[in-house]
Order: C-alpha cells, then structure tokens, then sequence
C-alpha cells in the first residue's frame, strides 16, 4: 500500500447489526378480534441497506 492508497475500515451499522435491514414486529386486531402479530422488513435508512456505515458517515 503506497502512501497515497488511502483504506477505510468498514464499520457495521449499529441499527442493523450489520445486515442492511431492520424487521419491525406488528401485531393488528382483525375484524374477528383475532390478534395477528406480522413482520415487517424493510431496508435500514442509516446505511441504506449496505451493512455497514458509509466512509465519513457519523457513528
């Protein structure tokens, strides 16, 4: 590595865990007041689904 190579170290998003997705359990009342728990899976805003926190992001 030269002195002008510059390398980053990635850092997995604390949110995350380092997965890029967060899953948020629901649970909803149907129209036969029956309790249905559901999940939902979605992309994580802080590090935008890559797993890791972005170079220069704050931590």
């Amino acid at each position: 590595m030269s002195e002008l190579t510059v390398g980053f170290k990635r850092v997995p998003c604390p949110d995350c865990n380092g997965t890029g997705e967060l899953r948020i359990e629901s649970e909803n009342i149907n129209e036969h007041f029956e309790v249905e728990k559901q999940t939902v899976i979605t992309e994580c805003p802080r590090c935008l689904g890559l797993g890791f926190l972005p170079p220069g992001s704050p931590q």
